[in-house]
């Protein structure tokens, strides 16, 4: 499962319009950077508050504008490598700060599983980042092949952590079930189901890392064979041409005068 760079493009032109009536309000590509950072830094903070359900709704709101700075640059010709550079940056600093909120607001809820798992779905998440940029930077499956390469992208790690953050708060952080947590008592079924769906993205990640790695490693060999390819064929056609050899020289018929020799 992997979301194909055609999908992306559909999705990226349901919310075209969006995008552009935001350009007529005077934003840019850069402004809509900052309030996408903004908004999930909101989400952030209500998730160390332990407000489980408003924290990802929240989230999943700041995901989804996220989209809308890359495709109102490209629709009005804005597009710079600065901007996606800008656009990189905050979409990672804004996912730590997710985890961070996470890990906070666990460890004060007093769940001690909680921020472990938490700590590894943010490392494995940003080992998925790491892996593509180290790999397009060093010309590996540039401009957006790698994004569509592995088992959980950025989106499905958003889905997965969102709904499970929706769902654990409807089914109730406070209620005892099964379980027994740190303190002595029973774990709510609602954090058995966030800290569930922080390991599917710990786990899925780590996967998805190893597959951009053997998609590189694999990228690497047919870009080494293509070189040798090239390198032989230019070796032959920088080879000087060989000289033909010179005929022999013509030979020219001996006649032969039967009878005495004639001298003068």
């Amino acid at each position: 499962m992997t979301i194909s760079n055609d999908t992306r493009t559909r999705v990226k032109a349901v919310g075209e319009p969006i995008a552009l009536f935001l350009g007529r309000l005077g934003l840019t590509p850069d402004a809509l950077t900052l309030i996408g950072f903004g908004i999930t830094a909101v989400g952030a903070i209500l998730l160390w508050n332990q407000l489980w359900i408003a924290g990802g709704l929240v989230v999943f709101a700041g995901g989804v504008f996220d989209m809308f700075d890359g495709t109102l640059a490209r629709a009005t010709g804005r597009a710079t490598r600065l901007g996606a550079f800008m656009d990189s940056v905050f979409d990672r600093w804004g996912e730590a700060l997710v985890y961070v909120g996470l890990v906070a607001g666990l460890a004060i809820a007093g769940w001690a599983d909680g921020p472990v798992v938490a700590a590894a779905a943010m490392a494995s998440a940003f080992l998925v980042s790491y892996a593509r940029a180290k790999a397009e930077g060093l010309g590996f499956s540039a401009g957006t092949g790698m994004a569509a390469v592995g088992l959980m992208p950025r989106e499905v790690r958003l889905v997965i952590l969102c709904g499970g953050l929706v769902l654990g708060g409807l089914l109730g952080t406070e209620v005892v079930t099964v379980g027994q947590g740190a303190g002595g008592g029973a774990i709510p079924v609602g954090i058995l189901v966030i800290e569930g769906a922080l390991a599917i993205i710990a786990l899925g990640a780590t996967v998805t890392v190893a597959q951009r790695v053997l998609h590189t490693r694999a990228e690497a060999r047919r870009q080494a064979r293509a070189d040798a390819r090239d390198a032989g064929a230019g070796a032959i056609s920088a080879a000087p041409p060989q000289a033909t050899p010179a005929a022999p020289p013509a030979t020219r018929p001996t006649t032969t005068t039967e009878g005495p020799d004639h001298t003068s």
